[in-house]
């Protein structure tokens, strides 16, 4: 085969799909699909087999074993505006190649990301880098979604006062915040784009990058419907365990009180170990 056509992929190409409250994401192009997966594979392991049934067992082994090689034939490119806070998380994923809209040549764009206010929270108190699950009273949420537009409102006119009086785009915007919507070219293959749903649909990452992960996660099913099945099945909705606590449920199985930690386990790798336990139960 030639070429792969996805009959559901080509009905999204181009189709904007919300996230937050001014971002998107869309499919611009992709090449490759669950058939290109299959091809790649029956190159190193022969022919093998040939119905759907027999594909999806195939792609099924070739996830589970990590044999990532024939998941990097299926490249997705992808438009997305996002709050530049998030594409700084998003950036680190090094394993793609992009285009970012460039404030040196553009003015920008009044478009800046404010928080509903269900996703106000304080600070959390065991996790310096997370929210507490707690909210606000409803007066203080309102006063604290009322100073961040207002901050916005501000350094947005300030920065077009700038530009006006004929300072250089590269200098005016560096007071802009991070709640600035920015935008990209997105291109990975279907290998990398696993390994950075697996982390940006994690419980701990931030809710913001959690929400376009969330919304690719989709549009790949429109890709590769039996790959990323096989991805939700064996990574997305799957638990690791270390050898330490493998050998622990090989002795106790799940069946145990968990007051009685091991003098082996610290108390932060007993914490890290029931916490995973109870990620296994609620899935």
């Amino acid at each position: 085969m030639a070429h792969c056509i996805v009959k559901e992929a080509e009905e999204i190409l181009d189709k904007e799909f919300k996230v937050l409250d001014k971002g998107f994401v869309r499919l611009v192009d992709y090449m490759g699909s669950d058939d290109r997966i299959v091809q790649a594979a029956r190159v190193s392991y022969g022919a093998g087999t040939r119905s759907y049934r027999e594909d999806a067992a195939l792609i099924d082994y070739l996830l589970r074993n990590e044999h990532t090689s024939p998941f990097e034939q299926v490249v997705l490119t992808f438009h997305a505006r996002m709050p530049i806070f998030v594409a700084r998380q998003w950036v680190r994923h090094r394993t793609a190649r992009l285009n970012e809209i460039s404030g040196r040549y553009s003015v920008m764009e009044e478009a800046f990301y404010v928080p509903q206010p269900a996703v106000v929270s304080p600070q959390s108190k065991d996790n310096k880098q997370g929210r507490a699950t707690e909210s606000f009273s409803e007066e203080i949420t309102e006063d604290i979604i009322e100073r961040l537009s207002e901050g916005q409102k501000r350094a947005y006119e300030e920065y077009m006062e700038l530009v006006d009086m004929g300072l250089a785009r590269e200098l005016a915007r560096i007071n802009l915040p991070l709640s600035l919507y920015t935008e990209w070219y997105w291109q990975i293959d279907l290998h990398n784009l696993f390994r950075f749903l697996k982390l940006r649909l994690d419980a701990h990452a931030q809710y913001e990058i959690r929400e376009y992960a969330r919304v690719m996660l989709d549009i790949a099913k429109k890709v590769c419907p039996r790959a990323v099945s096989s991805f939700e099945q064996h990574i997305l909705g799957a638990v690791k365990f270390s050898e330490k606590e493998f050998a622990f449920l090989q002795k106790k199985g799940i069946d145990f009180s968990q007051e009685e930690r091991p003098e082996d386990f610290s108390e932060k790798e007993w914490a890290r170990f029931l916490a995973k336990l109870e990620d296994g139960r609620q899935r």
